[in-house]
């Protein structure tokens, strides 16, 4: 009972402290993201001197990799994926017979399948629920890692990057629309981690 409790204390604990990193970088603006870069540059700082500013982009590969395994690792063990496959594959099912009924005019069908979208609704409120847990516990370290890139390049605006395939450009340089070429790297990076981990631990939907 004990640990039980100890458990459900510290779930809650993590689960006010991701809040509260999501809702503070919101709400509270450039203040709260540069303190809370500046915190994590306690211990980033020296890795990258020891790396090599030349070589930030490897910082940031590995900075991605690290989220991509968390957050693929949270998602596994706090999302119901069998609800989450179960209810897709009900939707895609439910949609065909819904325009099927609507092209022939059927109301009793229609009827009867406006009383499965209610139990349907009520899955997807389920699904909702699991997917806004995790983003709590994975914020926790991955808005703190993305808030140090942050504050190391607003700080400096004049340093470069060498990316593969592209050579050097500026941290701050606009890659494709709003994103900065060091963003850009930092999620093309993550997505392609990302998809490796969740093929290997079987995540995702139908």
């Amino acid at each position: 009972m004990v640990t039980e409790n100890l458990k459900k204390q510290i779930d809650r604990f993590l689960l006010a402290f991701g809040f509260s990193l999501m809702f503070g970088i919101m709400l509270l603006g450039q203040e709260f993201r540069q303190a809370l870069g500046g915190i994590v540059g306690i211990l980033m700082d020296p890795v990258l001197a020891l790396v090599g500013q030349e070589n930030f982009h490897l910082i940031l590969l590995v900075m991605a990799a690290i989220t991509a395994i968390y957050s693929s690792l949270i998602q596994k063990y706090t999302i119901d994926w069998d609800l989450m496959r179960n209810t897709q594959e009900r939707m895609k099912v439910f949609q065909k017979e819904f325009r099927e009924a609507q092209l022939s005019q059927n109301t009793y069908m229609l009827k009867k399948l406006e009383d499965q979208r209610k139990e349907m609704m009520d899955d997807q409120m389920k699904m909702s629920k699991q997917q806004f847990k995790p983003m709590a516990y994975i914020s926790i370290i991955s808005l703190p890692l993305f808030m140090w890139a942050y504050y190391y390049v607003s700080g400096h605006g004049a340093a470069t990057m060498v990316f593969p395939f592209w050579g050097e450009e500026l941290l701050t340089s606009t890659a494709f629309g709003p994103f900065q070429y060091w963003i850009y790297w930092y999620f093309i990076s993550s997505l392609g981690v990302s998809q490796l981990i969740r093929k290997a631990l079987d995540i995702g939907g139908v």
